[in-house]
């Protein structure tokens, strides 16, 4: 049978330490990503498939999530939607709907790093599986949410574009106009970076040993 540490003869006062250094190192790999979070959403704000430009924050949120976990996914994903906002990558649809705008963007991206995270360790046992599983799933919700948020706030607008491009059916529209370029870049660069990133988890914990 497996014993504890402090069977084995660890002091409390020894293991207050290792959960402080833990502790530090979560904090400043989390500070890390977040400036790798910030950094790369303004390189990607210029990079654009249609109309949006696209997301190469989704890898940095699948690794601290998987590292740190769910909690640190979302406030990963939740730093991404803020620079979207401060970047005026959103700001068409800012002018429609302010509040719509904030609330579509902030949700988005907290959830599809709250959901890596909880992929990652539902599938842990597993840990190249579920690494893909967490790079699929962030995209996919990012980009779901963004589609909810389009029919909550902003369709009579859209409709008026898809419209104006042609197009009889507004869904349509939306799949492939408003998302379809960008979701597929984004799903196909973190499903390809996966076992990147895999090594990447894996150097981290061996370090943080």
């Amino acid at each position: 049978m497996r014993r504890t540490r402090l069977e084995r003869g660890d002091s409390k006062e020894e293991l207050n330490m290792e959960k402080s250094r833990f502790n530090t190192r979560k904090l400043t790999g989390l500070a890390l990503l977040t400036a790798i979070v910030v950094v790369l959403q303004l390189i990607g704000a210029f990079i654009r498939f249609g109309t949006f430009s696209i997301s190469l924050v989704l890898v940095p949120i699948v690794v601290g999530a998987a590292l740190y976990g769910a909690l640190a996914g979302c406030w990963l994903g939740f730093v991404f939607g803020i620079v979207v906002l401060l970047s005026g990558d959103a700001g068409v649809f800012l002018a429609i709907s302010p509040i719509g705008t904030v609330l579509t963007v902030l949700v988005k991206g907290a959830l599809a790093g709250l959901c890596a995270g909880a992929v990652y360790k539902a599938l842990s046992k597993h840990e190249t599986p579920a690494v893909i599983a967490a790079a699929v799933v962030t995209p996919v919700v990012n980009t779901g949410v963004f589609l909810l948020g389009c029919l909550c706030f902003f369709m009579p607008t859209i409709r008026e574009w898809a419209e104006g491009m042609g197009f009889s059916n507004v869904g349509t529209y939306m799949i492939v106009v408003l998302v379809g370029g960008n979701f597929l870049f984004e799903l196909l660069f973190n499903i390809v970076l996966g076992p990147v990133i895999v090594r990447l988890i894996r150097i981290a914990r061996k370090e943080g040993k």
